[in-house]
């Protein structure tokens, strides 16, 4: 992170405009060939305002000055950064704007928000965002109290911004040693992206040592990376097939791994391509690349063909392939979520009646099309363990049936999925199978707040109280909350998604009964656009309801796999209960199907597996909170007994997850002042 000036308040102050304009302006020329007349009278109006703001601060020889400071994970600038011995203002001018738009304040936030989660230099610090539009009527003199290091945002207009920093500066308390704006400005700034924020960085040829260095343990993510790329090198320079197994926990980072390797590009040879049998996904990242090139100036249309290249559903490239008969031209494909891939029976009784009927399993389809290749050829499997969401799953067993009968294929697997306890994950041992410990992810990169999330979702899901609390012992409270209330659950997900975070609500498909509670509407998984407006539309921005974030519309399991949100608000049906007796009691989960008017006790070990494994997928998606809300049903309806929705309530509650109302700092975040703020 760099600021285009930067120095002491002094320094600041004693520079002419002039000469302040002039360093912007050779900036700019450097950084985007051109400049800008708007952006150069911004600033023209920008710097004077400034000096007179710290020509009025009690001690302003201690602060110091950041201008057009970079915050490169948002793509965006922050126009002044102001240091204080005991605060971070961050401060955005719109110069000749009468109003606050919407859109200018989320971008603000999403600014403070960055520096709070991944700015060393920022997380023990109050950060306190400050949006200026300079012929704004003055906001109504308020200073908001503040929580968890950034402050909720605040209005100034041309006139009223000395006065709201100065006030900020005398209220704001010394807490510990004075901040040090050297230290500051040199300290790590180490972003953690979403997946389509990784995605579109990738695109563009950053690497996922760039793009997921948030923090020391990445180490794991960037070994398993250069591990797939150095196996596969060398599979091409001795012209052989191989094929790798990706496997980790949930969120540790398998689709950046597969999506670094689809989007690299090797001389003289064709792309290889992201397959995923996941419409969502491929309907979410296309769409997501697409307008990333549209926003650099390339024409829609070019940009959505390219993409469909690039990312394609693995039913349309096996069909097509298995019609075609001919040579594929990508030499490597990568496959997501390749546990989720169809036995032979399922293939075969599910294309029965279809324009291309499959004689064999899906994985035995995949491997004998890469193997029309002569020479090199690569297939990266992205393992998802416990995640089969559906009838007809194979595995990865799946997998090791198919290649028992195909040994010219070389494959490398980690020793994790050699003894895994369930035989679904396992791969059976297979002759010239090479053992490669850094293809399996052990570190969480999704979840932001705590690292142990995924064990005590394990844990919970065992129905193992024990378990979870130990997982909490260990490694402090999870960041899940519970509420019993459907609106407090909504006003929870809009106080947590500030800024640029984005918040959804989240359901298993077979939760037939919430729409008793006013949560009938589901997003239809198979519509691209519906799926593409859930995940890139804003509410708060553009007041979109179709977005994630009205918090109307309702995701499955098979919308959200792959795919992640900042917030999410898990919404618990009656489709997996604690069995009668304590409720807090450790002891396997109840999986139910709603028919009819009741619902049916599920007895097949599958069907019990899914329901399990689809609410892991739930649990597993937030990259910052998860609120659980568990309604209280309905004594005169059969179908939500309270006593069911309270045994499920208690589990949690025993299993450590706390109250919505219960107040909590940020984790992963050192405690800031805590402040009660009143203008004077």
């Amino acid at each position: 992170m760099t600021a285009w000036w930067s120095g002491r308040a002094g320094s600041f102050l004693e520079l002419s405009e002039t000469r302040l304009l002039e360093t912007l302006a050779e900036r700019a020329v450097r950084r985007f060939r051109i400049n800008e007349v708007q952006q150069l009278r911004a600033w023209e109006i920008q710097l004077p305002l400034l000096k007179d703001t710290l020509r009025r601060l009690d001690d302003v020889a201690s602060w110091h000055v950041l201008l057009e400071f970079e915050i490169p994970r948002l793509g965006g600038r922050i126009d002044v950064v102001l240091l204080s011995p005991r605060a971070v203002f961050v401060i955005e001018f719109k110069v000749g704007a009468d109003r606050f738009d919407v859109a200018d304040q989320l971008q603000l936030e999403g600014y403070a928000l960055d520096l709070q989660d991944f700015h060393a230099g920022s997380r023990s610090q109050p950060i306190l965002p400050i949006l200026v539009a300079t012929e704004a009527a003055t906001p109504f003199p308020t200073l908001p109290f503040l929580i968890g290091g950034c402050a909720p945002l605040m209005l100034a207009n041309g006139k009223s911004l000395p006065d709201l920093v100065g006030s900020l500066d005398r209220l704001v308390p010394a807490v510990g040693h004075a901040l040090d704006a050297a230290a500051w400005e040199l300290a790590a700034y180490r972003p953690v992206p979403n997946v389509i924020e990784a995605a579109c960085l990738l695109y563009d040829r950053n690497n996922v040592a760039e793009i997921a260095s948030a923090r020391a343990d990445a180490f794991n993510l960037t070994r398993t990376a250069d591990r797939i790329a150095a196996i596969l090198a060398r599979a091409r320079a001795d012209n052989a097939k191989a094929i790798l197994f990706v496997t980790g926990i949930p969120g540790a980072g398998k689709t950046l791994c597969g999506l670094n390797v689809a989007f690299s590009r090797t001389e003289g040879e064709a792309d290889a391509v992201f397959l995923t049998g996941n419409p969502t996904l491929v309907h979410v990242l296309r769409e997501a690349l697409v307008r990333d090139a549209v926003a650099k100036s390339e024409k829609r249309a070019p940009a959505a063909h390219r993409m469909k290249g690039v990312i394609q559903a693995l039913p349309k490239f096996r069909d097509d392939n298995v019609k075609s008969g001919k040579t594929p031209p990508e030499r490597v494909v990568v496959i997501d979520e390749a546990q989720r891939s169809w036995t032979e029976a399922h293939a075969i009784a599910h294309t029965r009646d279809r324009p291309v009927q499959l004689d064999r399993s899906e994985p035995a389809h995949v491997l004998d099309i890469m193997a029309r290749h002569e020479g090199f050829a690569g297939i990266v499997c992205l393992i998802g363990n416990g995640q089969e969401i559906h009838d007809g799953e194979g595995g990865l067993a799946e997998w090791g049936l198919a290649l028992v009968p195909r040994p010219e294929w070389r494959v490398f697997v980690s020793e994790f999925s050699l003894v895994h306890p369930e035989p679904r994950n396992r791969l059976a041992a297979l002759d010239g199978l090479h053992v490669e410990p850094a293809l399996h992810l052990t570190v969480p990169v999704r979840s932001l707040r705590h690292d142990a999330t995924p064990a005590w979702v394990d844990a919970v899901l065992r129905g193992d109280v024990a378990a979870a609390r130990q997982v909490i012992a260990q490694d402090g409270p999870v960041p899940f909350r519970l509420t019993r209330d459907l609106d407090m659950l909504r006003c929870g997900l809009r106080a947590s998604a500030r800024g640029v975070h984005r918040a959804g609500l989240v359901a298993s498909a077979g939760a037939r009964r919430l729409r008793a509670e006013g949560l009938g509407c589901e997003l239809p998984h198979m519509d691209p656009q519906a799926v593409a407006r859930w995940f890139l539309e804003s509410w708060l921005r553009d007041r979109d309801v179709r977005a994630s974030d009205s918090l109307e519309i309702v995701a499955t399991q098979f919308s959200v796999q792959g795919l992640e949100l900042d917030q999410v608000g898990v919404c618990w049906d009656a489709d997996l209960i604690r069995a009668v007796g304590g409720a807090a009691e450790s002891g396997p989960w109840q999986a139910r199907s709603f028919r009819g008017t009741r619902w049916q006790i599920a007895r097949d070990a599958d069907k019990i597996a899914w329901r399990l494994n689809t609410y892991r997928v739930l649990l597993t998606r937030a990259r910052y909170d998860t609120i659980i809300w568990v309604p209280r049903g309905d004594p005169d309806d059969p179908s939500r007994d309270p006593d069911i929705f309270d045994r499920i309530a208690t589990f949690l509650v025993g299993c450590g997850v706390r109250s919505l109302l219960e107040p909590s700092a940020p984790r992963g975040v050192e405690p800031a002042p805590q402040l009660t703020l009143l203008m004077p």
